[in-house]
C-alpha cells in the first residue's frame, strides 16, 4: 500500500487526501506503536495493581481513595479499549476496524478522559473541604454521597457525548485529516469538539486551580498560627513544664501536626497528578493548534505518546510520593488472593507489608482534628 493511499473496510468513507499519519516516517510510526504498547502494558498493570492494593488493605482507604479507584478504572479502560486501536493506527496508518468501532472507540476515548479529569477534580474538592471547611466534611462525604459523586463523573462524561454518538451534534466518524476516528462535523457542519473541550477540560481545570489556591492559602495561614503558638510556648517554658493542661495540649498539637503532614502528602500527590495530566495533554493541544499541517511530525508523535502516558503515570506518582501506597502495593503483591475475603469480614490480610500499612495508618488516624481553624 502506498503511503498516500488510505484504505478502509466496512463502508468507512475513503478519502484521497493524505492523512496526518501518512506524513510520518515509517520508522517514527513504528517507534510510536512500540512505545504505545509499552505504555499500555504499564497502564494495565499499574492501574489494576492500584485498585487491588486499595481493596486489599482497607485501613489505607479513605474518601480520596474511592475517587482514586474510579480514576484507575477509567485509565485501565483507556489502556484496554483505546490504546490497542492507537497501536493499530500507528502500525497500519489507517483504520481497518469497521464503522461500529469507528464510533465506539472515540466515544470511549473522550469519555475516559472526562472521567479522569473529573475524578481529579473530585479528589481536589475533597482535599479543599478537608482543609478549608473541615466542619462540613462528615456531612458531605457520607457513603451514598461519595457513590453519587463517582456515578455523576461517569454519567456526565459519557452522557454529554450522546448527542454526538447519535449524530445530532457532530458525529463520531473517520477523520481523513487525522487518519483515525474522531469527532467530525455532522451534515449541518456542527461539531461538539470545542464545547467538550471547554466543559470537560477547562471548567474542571479552573476548579482545580481555584481549590489549590485556596488550599495553599489555608495551609500557609495555619502554619503561621502554629509557629506563633510554638513561639509563645518557648517564651513561657515554666508554665509548660508545670501544667498538665499544657502538656496535653502539646501532645494534641503533635498529633494534629502528624495528621496534617499525612494529609498534606496526599494533597501534594493529587496536585502532582493534576500537573502530570496538564503536562500530558498540553503538548498535543499545542501541536494541533500551531502545526495544523504537520510540518514537524516528531512534535505530534511526542504529543500523542504523552497523551497516552497519562493513563499509566498515576500509579508511578503514587509509588514515588506516598509511602503508604508503596506498602499497599507490596501487600497486594505478597498477600494471597484468598485473603480478599477479609475485605468484608473485617479480618484484614496478615502479611507484614499490609500490617505495616495498618499500623502506620492507625498512627495518623486523627484526621478529625486536622487544621483547626
Amino acid at each position: 500500500m502506498s503511503e498516500n493511499n488510505i484504505n478502509f473496510t466496512d463502508d468507512v468513507t475513503t478519502s484521497a487526501e493524505p492523512s496526518e499519519l501518512s506524513k510520518f516516517s515509517p520508522g517514527l510510526l513504528t517507534f510510536a506503536a512500540i512505545a504505545t504498547g509499552i505504555i499500555m502494558l504499564i497502564g494495565l498493570f499499574g492501574n489494576l495493581l492500584t485498585v487491588v492494593a486499595l481493596l486489599k488493605c482497607p485501613k489505607v482507604r479513605n474518601v480520596a481513595a474511592a475517587f482514586i479507584i474510579s480514576l484507575c478504572i477509567a485509565d485501565f479502560l483507556f489502556c484496554a479499549m483505546v490504546l490497542p486501536f492507537a497501536i493499530s493506527g500507528f502500525w497500519t496508518r489507517t483504520w481497518s476496524h469497521g464503522v461500529a468501532l469507528c464510533k465506539l472507540v472515540p466515544f470511549l476515548r473522550y469519555g475516559n478522559v472526562g472521567v479522569s479529569l473529573l475524578s481529579i477534580a473530585l479528589i481536589t474538592v475533597n482535599r479543599y473541604i478537608m482543609i478549608a471547611h473541615h466542619s462540613w466534611y462528615g456531612r458531605v462525604y457520607r457513603k451514598h454521597n461519595i457513590a453519587l459523586m463517582i456515578l455523576f463523573s461517569w454519567m456526565f462524561s459519557y452522557g454529554m457525548q450522546i448527542p454526538t454518538l447519535i449524530g445530532i451534534w457532530g458525529q463520531f466518524d473517520y477523520d481523513p485529516e487525522l487518519g483515525t476516528c474522531s469527532i467530525v462535523p455532522d451534515e449541518f457542519g456542527r461539531s461538539s469538539k470545542t464545547a467538550l473541550f471547554v466543559i470537560a477540560f477547562i471548567v474542571p481545570a479552573l476548579l482545580i486551580l481555584i481549590c489549590y489556591a485556596r488550599i495553599f492559602w489555608v495551609v500557609h495561614s495555619s502554619e503561621q498560627r502554629m509557629r506563633e503558638h510554638q513561639r509563645s510556648q518557648h517564651s513561657n517554658p515554666g508554665t509548660l513544664n508545670n501544667s498538665t493542661v499544657d502538656k496535653r495540649s502539646t501532645i494534641k498539637d503533635n498529633r494534629e501536626t502528624k495528621a496534617r503532614r499525612n494529609e498534606w502528602r496526599i494533597t501534594k500527590m493529587v496536585l502532582a497528578i493534576f500537573l502530570s495530566f496538564i503536562v500530558c495533554y498540553l503538548p498535543i493541544t499545542i501541536a494541533k493548534v500551531t502545526d495544523a499541517h504537520v510540518h514537524y511530525p516528531v512534535f505530534h508523535v511526542a504529543g500523542y505518546l504523552l497523551l497516552y502516558a497519562s493513563a499509566c503515570v498515576n500509579p508511578i506518582i503514587y509509588v514515588i510520593m506516598n509511602a503508604q501506597y508503596r506498602a499497599a502495593y507490596a501487600a497486594a503483591l505478597c498477600c494471597p488472593l484468598s485473603r480478599l475475603s477479609g475485605l468484608t469480614s473485617g479480618a484484614y490480610p496478615s502479611s507484614p507489608a499490609c500490617q505495616h500499612v495498618i499500623r502506620k495508618t492507625d498512627r495518623t488516624s486523627a484526621l478529625a482534628s486536622y487544621i483547626r481553624t
